[in-house]
């Protein structure tokens, strides 16, 4: 039983745990009844075995926690892990910590040793989250991976917020659960581009008991000096995991993403797109999960190659000086129009910290600056003014 649960799963993450936990408690006659498993997307698959009659208290538990794979041992308790596998808000904690993993060890593997600085918090409101930063390295600028899993009433202005994108909410101070992973890179080379992704599950009771759920997500990028093959390769990457589901995806969100990272007092987007999507809650859940955990386990694949490319390339003053100009501009929109950034800074007991990782450790403002007309410069800020489409 054990050779075949290891060839038909040989990427669980948690086999050689399970395997040793077996045989040392049930010997080689024990039989499973139920599997359970988790799938994220082709990056990994966590798997937990369910014994009829005979499993101890706490074997779901002692399996997540033995896990050295995670940056940290998961925010929900493992023993309500252990009651409720199937529920949604479980089903996307585990997701978004793999993500988590693999993103993070994937941009580690470019430093000269380089790490993560691994932060676990909670708030007294209820929940907490895993802030994951990479600072001053020599690829990494700063990057920031960080997931949340958080719980409480939701303030007044968060539910106008809510009502004004078209939720019929009745009543205030809402019981809600949210649940999300969201990262930040900002590179020290000016020809490696910024990449941000978020991908998120909401749920809130109204005052009539009705649970409202939905999912929320994107990936977009910024670059500094455009190489249409990089973008192309990104927006290619992202259509991909969204054609698996519906091939109105890609067309449609990538309008919405470019809408939605407009700067409009600049008159520009912050970058050239991706993919962007809130409020996805028409279909089965379980679908909708699908969906959103193959677009998140994309994020690496459309990022990494071009990190690999140009990250070693030659620069100078003016490139890294454009740099920090754009880089202005991402801090103007992530401060003033962003709307995950307002909803976690009107959330009681927000970590603030945490939040405004997503800024950049240097950038800067010049007075009516503008790229000379024919420069590399230029050719991006007609981009950036003008969205195009890549694929």
């Amino acid at each position: 039983m054990l050779a075949h649960i290891r060839r038909t799963f040989a990427n669980a993450r948690v086999v050689r745990h399970l395997s040793t936990f077996v045989r040392s408690e049930f010997g080689k006659k024990a039989k499973p009844w139920r599997w359970v498993m988790t799938g994220v997307a082709g990056t990994s698959l966590t798997m937990v075995a369910l014994y009829s009659g005979m499993r101890p208290r706490g074997v779901l538990a002692a399996t997540l926690l033995d896990n050295k794979d995670w940056m940290s041992s998961p925010i929900t308790d493992p023993k309500e892990m252990e009651k409720n596998p199937d529920l949604m808000r479980i089903k996307m904690e585990m997701m978004i910590m793999d993500i988590q993993r693999v993103f993070c060890r994937a941009l580690e593997a470019e430093e000269d040793g380089k790490k993560f600085q691994v932060d676990k918090w909670s708030r007294k409101e209820g929940g907490g989250g895993i802030t994951c930063v990479l600072q001053d390295g020599r690829v990494f600028e700063k990057a920031g991976v960080n997931i949340s899993v958080v719980t409480g009433n939701l303030p007044q202005q968060a539910v106008q917020q809510m009502k004004s994108r078209g939720k019929t909410l009745s009543g205030k101070n809402l019981p809600f659960f949210a649940t999300g992973i969201s990262s930040v890179i900002h590179p020290r080379n000016p020809n490696v581009p910024t990449v941000h992704f978020n991908y998120r599950y909401f749920e809130v009771t109204d005052e009539e008991g009705k649970k409202h759920w939905w999912f929320g997500g994107g990936t977009d990028l910024t670059p500094y000096y455009l190489d249409d093959a990089d973008v192309e390769h990104f927006h290619k990457t992202l259509k991909q995991a969204c054609d698996k589901h519906s091939t109105s995806y890609y067309p449609d969100f990538k309008k919405w993403c470019d809408s939605y990272f407009l700067i409009p007092h600049r008159g520009e987007t912050r970058g050239v797109g991706g993919i962007f999507f809130d409020d996805l809650e028409d279909g089965d859940p379980e679908d909708l999960f699908k969906f959103v955990s193959d677009c998140a386990a994309a994020v690496t694949p459309s990022y990494l190659p071009l990190v690999k490319k140009n990250k070693d390339k030659a620069y100078g003053y003016k490139d890294r000086r454009w740099q920090l100009l754009r880089r202005g501009r991402y801090v103007e929109f992530n401060l003033i129009y962003d709307r995950g950034t307002k909803f976690g800074l009107n959330t009681p007991g927000a970590r603030y910290e945490s939040i405004l990782m997503s800024l950049p450790l240097n950038a800067s403002w010049e007075y009516c600056h503008k790229p000379e007309p024919g420069s590399e410069e230029a050719r991006l800020t007609e981009v950036l003014q003008n969205p195009r489409d890549w694929v």
